[in-house]
């Protein structure tokens, strides 16, 4: 198995939509969200997306912004049937790795606190540094390549 990124396109927002809505659907009822299409549709084209595959199939989805300090993971959804692979690690991987490329000294990301994925993240070095309601805001020291 050999995963890797692609750049996504408009033509692929309607894939992350979907995922993004099944995967975060069940958060946003426990915690009283409302869904919204047109919320996702505007973040999307502020934001940078990409497509997670293995081999030739489409697994996935990440969302990326960044600041003077930190690239931000906004999104990052597998489809259920692929997760537990290790593609959410390998994507981590290349996110701490872009980070440090780009001369950002943290990677950060906001998760529910009752997402399984924290683990995940934790894992991968990202830390608590702090909490709001529902949510953990996370984050990772990234060092630039030698």
């Amino acid at each position: 198995m050999a995963f890797h990124l692609r750049a996504a396109t408009d033509q692929h927002r309607s894939f992350a939509r979907t995922l993004t809505r099944q995967a975060m659907n069940r958060y946003y009822e426990h915690y009283g969200f409302i869904w919204s299409n047109d919320g996702f549709d505007t973040a999307w084209a502020k934001r940078e997306s990409w497509l997670i595959c293995r081999d030739d199939e489409v697994i996935g989805f990440i969302s990326l912004s960044r600041d003077d300090d930190a690239l931000f993971i906004r999104e990052l959804h597998l489809i259920e049937a692929c997760r537990g692979q290790g593609a959410g690690s390998w994507v981590m991987e290349q996110m701490i790795d872009k980070a440090g490329r780009l001369g950002l000294g943290l990677l950060r990301l906001t998760v529910f606190k009752t997402n399984p994925a924290k683990k995940l993240y934790l894992r991968q070095g990202l830390n608590i540094v702090s909490e709001e309601n529902c949510f953990w805001q996370m984050e990772r020291i990234c060092q630039p390549p030698d």
